[in-house]
């Protein structure tokens, strides 16, 4: 089949002045093509279990930095009131020291500091801990492995070629960049309406005293980073679905992959047909241990052969015990003959029996009067020769 799309493109890269033309003119897709030709296949639940097992799963850093981020903005707003104070009391506290400094070495103001250090901090570095948790198990579940930790020598010398197609031309590459600028658009244009709209307040400030301006200030902050964090988790959430959609493709697999792993998880194909074969063999062996306890061995004559038993005691209509082709059911007919049993030709009925009715299952009922009438001829051959 022709790809039309790369005989376009061939013809297109051969133009005369096509080396000449700037860098944008002489882009193409197949810039962006998948980086691993030939991998057109969708990977299999083996190949995501084991990518999975590795360390390899689609996540988003901007997913877990918006959700600490968020849940930082959660603690400002309940106890930013609280953690003000706090450092109202440690500037007191520290101020009260300089006509009346402590005693060297009695370690008073490392103490005070370790105190008003953890009564600031600890809040928010807590919820940042939980929340940078809950942000990988929201996207990847729970998964701990150490794999990713071990050293891999690759690392130190990478492709570089590949390495920077990677980074610079491809589709990764375009969707981070064109992100980052949106994302500096968006923070730049929020910034500048909080500010915009509340400007002649701001301009006021010189007039008013200073802890209003210390609160204003910090009340334009606070609702320019909730804002921003706001807009940043809808990028996450588009920038998750990318991940995952580049995560699967880059877990795609060449065919022959496909083949290999079928192998190996399914098991090697001449394996198998040894294994089918002596079952196979088996299962002859357990059949030919059935004819001679059969009432009549059905033939075609040569092809087909099918032992017949019935008991009224136990059984409600006659069953199959064994049946063969070929050679086999030559060795049906031997081991009958040798036995006794008697070797009763009807095309027909022979081949319905050998195609409709598996070992060890009694014959269904379109073939009760066929199957009757030569029960009848055995018996009655049978009596003949005790008669006899």
């Amino acid at each position: 089949m022709i790809d039309h799309q790369r005989v376009d493109m061939i013809r297109f890269t051969n133009l005369p002045d096509f080396q000449n033309r700037p860098v944008f003119e002489r882009m193409t897709l197949q810039w962006f093509a998948a980086e691993d030709e030939g991998r057109t296949e969708e990977p299999t639940e083996q190949k995501i279990r084991k990518a999975r097992e590795d360390g390899k799963v689609a996540k988003s850093q901007d997913v877990s930095s918006t959700i600490v981020l968020l849940g930082s903005i959660a603690v400002l707003a309940f106890f930013g009131r609280g953690m003000f104070n706090t450092m109202q009391d440690m500037v007191k506290y520290y101020l009260g020291f300089v006509a009346n400094p402590p005693v060297e070495g009695s370690g008073v103001l490392f103490r005070a500091f370790f105190s008003f250090f953890l009564r600031l901090t600890l809040p928010v570095a807590i919820t940042a801990f939980v929340m940078a948790i809950l942000g990988n198990l929201i996207q990847v579940g729970f998964l701990f492995t150490t794999k990713p930790l071990k050293p891999d020598f690759k690392k130190i010398a990478p492709n570089f070629p590949k390495y920077f197609k990677r980074t610079l031309l491809s589709t990764e590459a375009l969707f981070n960049l064109s992100k980052s600028i949106v994302k500096v658009v968006i923070v730049v244009s929020i910034s500048f309406f909080n500010v915009f709209i509340r400007l002649e307040e701001i301009t006021g400030l010189v007039r008013r005293p200073f802890m209003e301006g210390v609160f204003l200030v910090a009340d334009i902050a606070f609702l320019i980073i909730l804002e921003a964090a706001i807009v940043m988790l809808i990028f996450s959430l588009i920038d998750y679905w990318f991940q995952r959609k580049q995560h699967r493709e880059s877990l795609k697999m060449t065919k022959q992959e496909v083949k290999e792993e079928r192998k190996n998880f399914e098991g090697d194909p001449q394996v198998k047909a040894r294994l089918k074969e002596r079952m196979r063999e088996i299962l002859q062996s357990n059949m030919m241990r059935k004819v001679p306890e059969a009432d009549v061995v059905v033939t075609n004559p040569t092809h087909f052969a099918v032992a017949l038993e019935y008991q009224k005691e136990s059984m409600n209509a006659p069953m199959v015990t064994a049946k063969g082709q070929d050679h086999i059911a030559q060795r049906m007919k031997a081991i009958a003959a040798e036995h006794q049993v008697p070797v009763m030709e009807n095309k027909p009925l022979a081949r319905a029996l050998y195609a409709d009715v598996e070992i060890g299952d009694q014959i269904p009922a379109q073939h009760y009067q066929a199957v009757a009438e030569l029960l009848k001829m055995v018996y009655r051959m049978n009596n003949q020769k005790e008669a006899g």
